[in-house]
């Protein structure tokens, strides 16, 4: 992706959009999308518009997730987000960075090559834009660079999609990443009933929309289009208090708090796995039963796991309690120490995909709740 530049704003049918995306694919890009698997709007592979999911909609609540049918049956963006993000493909589940072989009594050690595909993500919302930023500061800032995510990620191509409708979980407006899409992207794109208004983040972008038909958009579809995102923000139905929310979680270190969450949260990591900002991970090295060749792989790691926090032989958060606890003031507070901002975007996918539906909203606002009654406050 290269760097921002200010163009009018334009004006897309359908049609050409389809064109746009075959446009990617003739360049060489690797399409990731939006697509229907097993019930569920998945990223992975598509070949082209006709892969998107077009007339669907999502329902989402609490540990609960569904789809169905829209009456805007000609809308490829008509739902919201689902449990991939463009984490997956930048950051994958399992990565080779090494492999050994023994050859002649001797041990070779080779690098995995790099990844040479160019990926052009179709459809990231403002919150998995800003994930991807968050993440950028991980891997890609200070001593220890991630050279494989670096090469992906500058290779790779980013349409995003401003939100029409949020989920019943999201909570990207309190927190600051949505539901516009205001940077990250070569293309954002705003559905209306006729086609997309269309703004362009950078040289690469633009150079790709000029291959295709389009038009200025006039000043009645980018009213409409802000009118998108307007209402979306009104909708939201959950929000995070942020001011103070470092302080709040630093001084609940022993509320009783993280014992009732603990009683139903199953530690199995989901909301980790789901979560587009989670990076922790580990190395791991395999050998085959011949001894003659080995293994070594970045794998995902989940701070719920009993092992991610053993140390001299013993568990450092040996409860679930512990393990949410730290997985809540990371995310909501340390993180500002460690990379000057929150580790949250809301995108709300932790509620949506928990199965036993702890709503990390509500824990937040219970949290101060007792604090202000532990501290003799009136409660709001």
């Amino acid at each position: 992706m290269t760097t921002q530049t200010s163009i009018p704003v334009r004006f897309m049918t359908r049609p050409s959009f389809t064109k746009l995306l075959a446009a990617l694919v003739e360049a060489g890009y690797q399409l990731i999308g939006p697509t229907v698997r097993d019930g569920v709007v998945v990223f992975d592979h598509i070949d082209g518009a006709r892969d998107l999911p077009r007339g669907i909609e999502d329902e989402q609540g609490r540990g609960s997730y569904r789809l169905a049918s829209t009456a805007a049956g000609d809308k490829f963006f008509g739902f919201t987000s689902g449990p991939d993000s463009a984490k997956r493909w930048l950051f994958p589940p399992r990565e080779v960075i090494a492999n050994v072989r023994r050859r002649d009594g001797h041990l070779d050690f080779e690098k995995e090559p790099q990844d040479p595909q160019r990926y052009a993500f179709v459809g990231l919302r403002a919150c998995d834009l800003r994930a991807i930023a968050i993440q950028d500061r991980v891997f890609s800032a200070g001593a220890a660079v991630n050279q494989s995510y670096v090469g992906r990620r500058e290779k790779a191509f980013f349409i995003g999609v401003n939100c029409a409708t949020p989920s019943a979980n999201c909570f990207c407006a309190s927190v600051g990443s949505g539901p516009r899409c205001t940077a990250g992207y070569d293309l954002a794109l705003t559905e209306l009933d006729a086609g997309f208004v269309v703004e362009v983040g950078s040289a690469t972008g633009r150079r790709f929309l000029t291959s295709v038909r389009t038009r200025p958009a006039t000043a009645d579809e980018m009213s409409e289009a802000t009118s998108v995102t307007d209402k979306t923000e009104a909708r939201m139905q959950k929000a995070v208090t942020t001011q103070g929310l470092p302080e709040l979680l630093y001084r609940s270190r022993d509320s009783s708090r993280w014992a009732k969450i603990a009683e139903v949260c199953l530690a199995c990591g989901n909301c980790t796995a789901v979560c587009p900002t989670c990076f922790c991970h580990d190395i791991v090295d395999g050998v085959d039963l011949s001894g003659a060749s080995a293994q070594r792989s970045r794998e995902w790691a989940s701070c719920f796991s009993l092992d991610f926090s053993r140390a001299m032989g013993t568990h450092v958060r040996g409860s679930s309690a512990a393990r949410y606890r730290q997985w809540a003031t990371h995310k909501f507070a340390s993180w500002f120490e460690q990379f000057g901002e929150s580790g949250c975007v809301g995108c709300g996918r932790c509620i949506t995909w928990c199965p036993a539906g702890i709503d990390i909203t509500e824990q937040l606002a219970l949290l101060a709740r007792e604090d202000n009654q532990d501290n003799g406050e009136v409660k709001a």
